[in-house]
């Protein structure tokens, strides 16, 4: 079985920590540690099967689409032997219009 290795963008950095903070001034810094951790998780378990999730051509050539729990939502592409983790989206953010610039 072939496996990638999962890059993610300083773009998707600053929103993982953005998310945490988000998180942690609702919920607590325990539970949104808790849940950041789990959404890079499951970024690097695309790893295995970058194909789950949705093609999005339409807003970008190569994009795909990933939601985790329903909240989130992971943007990557998948290219020969890594995925590129494109950004991380949450709460309703409008993500088709800041990744399609």
């Amino acid at each position: 079985m072939k496996t990638y290795l999962v890059n993610f963008s300083p773009e998707s950095i600053e929103q993982l920590v953005s998310l945490y903070h988000h998180l942690a001034a609702e919920a607590g810094p325990v539970i949104s540690n808790n849940y950041v951790n789990a959404v890079v998780d499951y970024c690097e378990s695309l790893k295995t099967f970058p194909l789950r999730g949705v093609a999005r051509d339409d807003i970008r050539e190569g994009l795909r689409i990933a939601h985790y729990k329903g909240r989130t939502i992971i943007a990557y592409a998948v290219f020969e032997s890594t995925i590129s983790i494109i950004g991380v989206f949450y709460g309703g953010q409008d993500y088709e219009s800041k990744l399609g610039q």
